[in-house]
């Protein structure tokens, strides 16, 4: 088969758009964090890109999107070093390496978004450990489940019994990966958490983002490379890409909106944090539900979203586990709403289903629930017990010593914002002024 030019080119495109917003997210986390952990944040993101990208070419893309065993898992020994992978390996006009490199962008950023429950506490060999191991057994075998919809057969269909479970026997819509990037990623960070433990002075002293300015930046990056996560799903240049692309601006939109308005009537201020926490919630709202709605009901997840999550980050204080950038209440909340808002408001004429308000029952609305339900309590389940394992095996937390002092420097001997030079000429300053207050007055007090 003859490769197509322009799909591959938009696949290519929108590959690259997804590996910026690992970058994207660093910076949106790095500013979250306190000024001592703002390096081992981007550290966090950037050891993602280097692991997931190694394991993915050696066997990851073999479980991912080889040959299914029971919809559980794939494989196929010729995809281990995506050694069958030739150059000129076409499936329906699109080399099957730029879709291999499309979607190891997709496992990239799943892992780093764990990343920013564990600020502050988690050491970084953990964390390495920790990554690998739930890829491994967690991320390649859910994206086999949602991601793989089996062989492609001549008509264009694809043969019975040989995809994942969830998106060939199931029938549960997750266009962009709700469930297997950020039900998956949210989940992993919940149980991640609740073995680590609080920071310390959590709930006591305030642990507010030390670089808004940053974290605007890294939003605006996300919503950048989000294009590429959304539209670039549909695997070429055409109508479901556009649907993607205006279904995501629309969702982000509202929700930014939805997630300020509540602030306003909560707190009496719109926050830049907020706006930009609103943009990441419906972005992730979005995503299962880009190709499956029309552009109304990407406004009405948006808004869902951006005031369910607003709410959600205050949860953790009220339940008292300590996610420190609201992985849960963004990735795992957000997740959760867009995943079961397909069932409520999906047109048939774009998505093949209806969802229950627009007169399609509740089958499809059951469905993603199950798919849903599935995904969190594997990954919960899982991460838990990796998490019990690493911290048996190497510890999971920082000393408190090491916790006080700021994690960049002594995990990395590094730190985020040199001041030596800015500090000297301070102190000089102050020095000038302190001996100037200190001269003798006309008038003493005794």
């Amino acid at each position: 088969m003859e490769i197509d030019s322009g799909n591959t080119a938009w696949v290519l495109t929108s590959a690259a758009l997804v590996l910026l917003m690992t970058p994207g997210l660093a910076l949106f986390y790095g500013g979250m964090a306190r000024s001592k952990s703002v390096l081992n944040m981007l550290m966090m993101s950037f050891s993602a890109l280097g692991i997931i990208s190694v394991l993915w070419v050696l066997y990851g893309y073999a479980i991912a999107f080889g040959a299914t065993r029971g919809g559980l898992f794939g494989f196929t020994g010729g995809l281990l070093g995506l050694d069958d992978l030739a150059p000129d390996t076409v499936t329906a006009g699109l080399p099957d390496l730029a879709f291999a490199g499309f979607q190891l962008m997709f496992a990239v950023i799943t892992v780093a978004l764990i990343s920013g429950a564990v600020a502050d506490r988690m050491k970084f060999g953990s964390w390495v450990v920790f990554a690998a191991l739930w890829a491994t057994l967690v991320y390649f075998p859910v994206a086999h489940w949602v991601f793989n919809f089996g062989v492609l057969q001549d008509d264009g269909s694809f043969a019975d019994g040989t995809g994942g479970w969830i998106v060939q026997r199931l029938g549960a819509i997750d266009f962009a990966g709700g469930t297997a990037v950020h039900i998956n990623a949210g989940a992993a960070a919940l149980a991640l958490v609740l073995v680590l433990g609080k920071r310390k002075g959590f709930g006591r002293e305030p642990m507010r983002p030390h670089n808004l300015p940053l974290v605007m930046l890294g939003a605006g990056l996300l919503w950048f490379g989000w294009f590429g996560f959304n539209a670039g799903s549909a695997l070429g240049a055409n109508g479901t890409a556009a649907l993607a692309l205006v279904n995501t601006q629309v969702a982000t939109a509202a929700a930014l909106l939805a997630w300020i308005g509540t602030e306003r009537l909560r707190d009496g201020h719109a926050t830049t944090l907020g706006a930009a926490s609103g943009a990441v919630a419906g972005l992730v709202a979005i995503t299962p539900a880009c190709a499956a709605v029309k552009p109304v009901g990407a406004l009405v997840i948006g808004l869902v979203a951006g005031g369910a999550c607003a709410l959600a980050v205050t949860l953790k204080h009220r339940l008292g586990y300590d996610d420190s950038l609201d992985v849960v209440g963004v990735h795992l909340v957000g997740g959760l709403v867009g995943t079961l808002m397909i069932g409520l408001v999906a047109s048939e004429s774009v998505a093949g289903r209806a969802g229950l308000l627009l007169g399609g029952g509740g089958g499809l609305l059951a469905d993603q629930a199950v798919a849903a339900v599935a995904v969190c309590l594997y990954s919960f389940v899982v991460a838990l017990l990796l998490a019990f394992a690493v911290k048996a095996v190497m510890g999971l937390r920082v000393s408190e010593e090491d916790e006080i002092t700021g994690i960049d420097q002594t995990a990395h001997a590094e730190s985020g914002y040199e001041l030596t030079g800015i500090g000297a000429g301070g102190s000089s300053m102050l020095a000038a002024a302190g001996a100037a207050t200190a001269r003798p007055s006309s008038v003493e007090v005794h």
